[in-house]
């Protein structure tokens, strides 16, 4: 397989990063003239990668500009997310947009089981799509070695060859789900241009990466950034992974049925987003009658005794100050909430259903939300049994992810002082926590961070690609990354 030149696929790395640029911005990054710029287009549409559309008049004068994309027969990648639940498979063209996508339920089934549902439709799709599929990357709910073996404990799948999904692809990558949501936000995402940004995504547990220079910190082994395993929870916590007092244990959805003294979740990520859904309104009415009365907010405080808690208390924090940066208002500090809590997913579909663009995945060794909504049967209940579900008091509730919030807001703290991000970014439940306690992870975070960050704190924001699409696009973005250079 021939190399092309430095030139060429820096030009398509710029059209895979800038969906839509026009030729003329596209010599401008290259650092090129119009002419030079004109050949090599001409060079890339001849070797069936690029093509080319009139431009939308700028109202400018000059000779007009085109619009590059990707060429109708050109290169294509495969980008799979296997979670504990589902699977998901996408076709990728250049630029990032999804052209084809399946997707099955396989309910925590035996890995041969997946493998085999899985290298069917691989080979339903190169039948379909043939020469032009040139690589395929993987996201995975459990760390990843650099020989590609998988390790997901709670589907028991151990020492898996992820090569055998696709024995006859020309260019494999995978990874683990939450360090290629973190690649995707980056690259696509609320983390675009950071130079170092970390993601934190929560689901039944914490997971998450470090991005460097546009790259991914995997550790020697391929198994760093599991943050949710830091010892920031309670001691008397045992966690699924053999330690104790892990932090993802202090601000999951386990972790609020042990503060309101219910049964564990079967689902957790669910029971969650319920619990949270009930705290948020409550919250919302509290808001409310305290502007009526106009009274300040009193989110930011704990509960000084959470009801039915068996993990430590945190210390009440003190009342966050105004935001410097990032404030959306003079008195209420802004960790930019996206407008709503709501995530779930449809009852009746794969728990990844696939999307109208290409953003793509999930959290390390843990299951991605399944198709589970409020008023599903009670076939599919997430809840354990003799669990009485979402009736939660709604004070209780608010307290409950009042209390997790702070633990989320001083762990995040601790890696700040650990790590010096530029940003820290929130998925999954994070991005529920963060639109319903804002004050109280600002207050906690404030209070952990060390004093050469105080003055100008890294901002918290929500994630922006949804739930089920940051592995996914993780997969796909880590898979032409992989194949651009190798382009003839």
């Amino acid at each position: 397989m021939t190399i092309v030149t430095t030139r060429s696929t820096e030009l398509l790395r710029i059209v895979h990063r800038h969906p839509g640029v026009t030729r003329a911005d596209a010599a401008r990054m290259l650092g090129i003239g119009t002419g030079a710029a004109t050949e090599l287009v001409t060079k890339l549409s001849r070797a069936t990668l690029l093509t080319q559309a009139p431009a939308a008049p700028s109202g400018t004068r000059g000779r007009p500009t085109t619009v590059l994309l990707p060429h109708p027969d050109g290169p294509l990648v495969l980008a799979l997310a296997v979670t504990h639940e589902a699977w998901r498979l996408d076709v990728v063209e250049l630029g990032g947009a999804t052209i084809a996508s399946v997707a099955e339920r396989h309910g925590d089934a035996r890995w041969a089981e997946v493998r085999s549902a899985v290298a069917a439709a691989i080979k339903d799709l190169t039948t379909r799509y043939g020469h032009r599929l040139r690589a395929i990357g993987i996201s995975v709910p459990g760390p990843v070695s650099r020989t590609l073996r998988l390790e997901a404990f709670k589907s028991d799948w151990h020492g898996i060859d992820l090569n055998d999904l696709w024995p006859e692809a020309d260019l494999l990558v995978a990874g683990n789900d939450a360090t290629l949501a973190a690649t995707a936000e980056h690259r696509r995402g609320a983390a675009t241009g950071a130079a170092v940004a970390l993601h934190l995504r929560i689901e039944a547990g914490l997971g998450g990466a470090v991005i460097e220079d546009g790259r991914p910190v995997i550790g020697a082994h391929g198994a760093a950034g599991e943050f949710g395993h830091m010892p920031f929870g309670d001691p008397a916590v045992r966690c699924g992974c053999g330690a104790n007092g892990c932090w993802g244990t202090a601000i999951d959805g386990t972790a609020l049925a042990r503060i309101l003294g219910a049964p564990r979740p079967r689902d957790p990520v669910t029971y969650a987003r319920r619990v949270i859904a009930t705290a948020a309104r409550a919250l919302t009415t509290q808001r409310a009658r305290q502007d009526l009365a106009g009274l300040p907010p009193p989110l930011s405080t704990p509960p000084s005794t959470p009801t039915h808690t068996t993990t430590a208390s945190p210390p009440a924090p003190s009342a966050p100050p105004p935001m410097a940066a990032h404030a959306t208002t003079a008195d209420r500090p802004a960790l930019a909430p996206p407008p709503t809590a709501a995530h779930a997913t449809t009852a009746d579909l794969p728990a990844l259903a696939p999307p109208p663009t290409a953003a793509h995945a999930t959290t390390a060794d843990r299951p991605a939300e399944p198709g589970i909504t409020p008023g599903s049967s009670a076939s599919t209940s997430p809840y354990s049994s003799g669990e009485t579900g979402p009736d939660t008091d709604p004070v209780a509730a608010a307290e409950a992810v009042r209390t997790v919030g702070i633990a989320l807001g001083r762990g995040i703290a601790g890696l700040v002082n650990a790590l010096d991000p530029d940003l820290v970014t929130l998925g999954g439940l994070g991005v529920d926590l963060l639109a319903t306690v804002p004050e109280a992870i600002e207050s906690a975070y404030r209070d952990g961070l060390m004093l050469i960050h105080r003055d100008s704190p890294p901002p918290i924001l929500p994630a922006a690609l949804p739930d089920d699409e940051g592995p996914i696009a993780g997969a796909a973005e880590e898979a032409w990354s992989a194949l651009l250079p190798h382009l003839t």
